[in-house]
């Protein structure tokens, strides 16, 4: 058996316990989708958040955006304790945390309670961000890789999709007023609390997968890493083997430390340069603008309330379709493809959205843009979510999964989702600022972003297709 062997996984039959496997990949995804749910669904209570608290644009973009260095802080620490406890353990944590979120957001005292209860969401989202992808690449054959590590990102949009529509629901419950009477509480505190339901399902589900052999290996647990790859690739002729060579690759290579990231130019290796770079710019072109503030951002230029919503949620059904196109393709075509097609659509929706925005008139609540300008303001904000999730959406989360060698996966993939956490902090913190300073220039920064990442990916990142793991480096 040599670790080059490419397959086709259209040209042979399906391992007969792939439904297995998909449900293990599926299970740890839940923490994607719980990502998606409480990154989205403040977009929901914004407006009622402003009301109760009476706070300033720049305070409540810094609330909001607070759960994201949050994010940062747990992506950065996830890689050591799923080293040190286990990925399955790390997923429990996170469960945990998300729920003790969702209960103190929806019952917060003050604004700055509701802060700390945001970013302790937002730890638990940065250790789910590490901890599935990391897992699922560990855990999924190499001719499924990419499909079931897009698992992630087709949980985020389904949980961003899914937070939309409870806060629409809950909204139409509540006569379309975030401060309106629910079960004695106000909608948007309803709107927050709803996600201790998915964080109990994420943390039952943890309780159901094994643990990834690799890790199994690192531990010298080497009779349940057999028994894991048995279970998840029954194909193989002989396990063991395949247990041993992992083992033989593990033990030439000390123990991880984020000494292992260090030692290139500027104190980084390049590839993990390059896995910072790719969550860097994911960010920067200004996707979680739609989905933190696309409910404000339409009110803002003279759309009703219970429409702008009812675009939010359009633009997520838009998420969901563009993330099962890159499922589709990201093992046809491969990873830098998707990424190049992605980028040069979300360049040019990025462009026409900039132009409609600078027809925007008035000023407070009496804003408008022309109907025209309007109508191209909706097409290109859609058409951008679809380039973003049939590309960087998916492929982001799949390289990071796949392209750091097994000594520095978890460590790595910290730092990287890391930087794409505090990337994505600055981009929604400022948003609110750059939006009443000039709408339309906001949207020429992302479009620029776009334009940078063309160069960048035909540069600097690597294909990772139909490679085994033991190959990255």
């Amino acid at each position: 058996m040599t670790s080059t062997e490419q397959v086709d996984p259209d040209a042979v039959g399906r391992p007969r316990q792939l439904t297995y496997v998909v449900f293990i990949a599926a299970s740890a995804a839940m923490g994607g989708f719980l990502f998606g749910y409480d990154s989205a669904v403040i977009n929901g209570a914004v407006e009622g958040i402003r009301g109760k608290f009476d706070v300033s644009d720049a305070t409540l973009g810094a609330v909001i955006a607070i759960a994201l260095l949050g994010a940062a802080l747990g992506a950065m620490i996830a890689g050591r304790l799923a080293d040190r406890l286990g990925r399955l353990r790390v997923m429990r944590l996170a469960a945990v945390f998300f729920g003790l979120s969702a209960l103190g957001s929806m019952l917060p005292f003050t604004l700055w309670d509701l802060a700390v209860w945001r970013t302790l969401g937002g730890v638990a989202i940065g250790m789910a961000s590490v901890i599935a992808p990391a897992y699922i690449a560990e855990v999924a054959p190499a001719a499924y890789r990419g499909r079931l590590a897009s698992f992630q990102q087709a949980a985020i949009v389904l949980g961003i999709a899914c937070s939309q529509l409870v806060n629409y629901g809950l909204l139409t419950l509540a006569d379309g007023e975030q401060r309106g009477e629910l079960l004695g509480l106000e909608a948007w505190q309803l709107m927050l609390g709803i996600e201790i339901v998915p964080a109990l399902v994420y943390g039952l589900l943890a309780l159901r997968i094994p643990e990834s052999p690799r890790y199994l290996v690192a531990r010298g647990r080497t009779g349940e890493a057999e028994a894991v790859l048995a279970q998840v690739e029954p194909q193989r002729v002989d396990v063991r083997a395949e247990v041993a060579r992992i083992a033989t690759r593990m033990h030439r290579e000390h123990k991880p430390s984020l000494k292992d990231l260090t030692g290139g130019r500027f104190g980084l290796l390049p590839i993990v340069w390059v896995g910072i770079g790719l969550s860097m710019f994911q960010q920067l072109v200004g996707i979680n603008v739609i989905f933190y503030y696309s409910s404000s951002l339409w009110q803002s230029v003279g759309i009703d309330p219970a429409d702008s919503f009812l675009y939010s949620f359009t633009t997520s059904i838009i998420n969901i379709v563009g993330t099962v196109i890159a499922m589709i393709f990201v093992d046809r075509l491969g990873r830098k493809p998707l990424a190049l097609v992605g980028s040069v659509g979300m360049a040019i929706s990025l462009a026409v959205a900039a132009w409609a925005f600078s027809f925007k008139t008035g000023t407070g609540d009496d804003v408008s843009l022309p109907d025209a300008q309007g109508a191209v303001a909706l097409v290109a904000a859609h058409s951008f979510v679809l380039f973003f999730a049939l590309s960087w959406g998916v492929v982001v989360w799949v390289m990071l999964g796949e392209m750091f060698p097994n000594r520095m996966r978890a460590a790595a993939l910290g730092v990287a989702a890391g930087a794409q956490w505090i990337t994505n902090w600055l981009i929604t913190a400022s948003f609110p600022s750059l939006s009443e300073w000039n709408l339309s220039g906001s949207y020429m920064i992302y479009t620029a972003f776009a334009v940078l990442s063309v160069p960048f990916i035909l540069r600097w990142v690597p294909e990772t297709k139909g490679k085994a793991l033991e190959e990255m480096g």
